[in-house]
């Protein structure tokens, strides 16, 4: 029987019927056995403003927390707003990088994202990499799965591109390993 793990993911757009949530979808349908995704909705969160975290953090940036720190592992799904990851995500970022214990610190994650142009979204996963060094998370370097032309890969709401589908299985199956990896090593410490 496989080894079980669990995953938080984060959309960065927030439109139901977007391009990214529906990679998200084509993820899970191909994650390797044993693994299971929950997903974390910040369209609500409050902008982040340092006078609401002086009265208490929001209930759902702590509920995102909670479910972080449970998790083995972490999805970001961006799509590329004028060369930039979303307003959205950036800002449930910024609300989990102020949480103690720090939800990001030494869990592999996993980027994606799908965009119209060509080079999908090179540019706003790249910031995301920045991002995460400062939150000690571990970003997985290959592969890279930067949906470009995303309008030609589903239809119907769903995934059709075989290549786009095998990269994204190809990342669910190297996020399990890095959760197996990460596993290891803190048994070793």
């Amino acid at each position: 029987m496989p080894e079980s793990f669990k995953l938080v993911a984060f959309c960065g757009s927030l439109r139901a019927a977007s391009f990214n949530r529906m990679a998200l979808n084509a993820f899970i349908d191909r994650l390797p056995a044993g693994g299971s995704v929950s997903t974390v909705e910040i369209g609500d969160w409050p902008l982040y403003n340092a006078d609401i975290q002086a009265r208490g953090f929001p209930d759902t940036v702590q509920a995102a927390q909670k479910a972080m720190l449970e998790a083995d592992g972490i999805v970001l799904v961006t799509p590329e707003y004028n060369y930039g990851t979303s307003a959205a995500l950036k800002n449930a970022i910024d609300w989990l990088s102020r949480m103690i214990p720090q939800p990001f610190a030494a869990k592999p994650v996993a980027i994606f994202g799908a965009a119209g142009g060509l080079l999908g979204t090179a540019r706003a996963q790249y910031q995301l990499r920045q991002t995460l060094v400062f939150l000690d998370g571990r970003p997985l370097n290959k592969p890279e799965v930067m949906i470009g032309q995303a309008a030609n890969r589903f239809t119907d709401g769903k995934l059709t591109d075989e290549a786009t589908g095998k990269l994204l299985a190809d990342l669910g199956a190297a996020l399990a390993l890095a959760v197996r990896q990460a596993r290891a090593a803190a048994t070793v410490t």
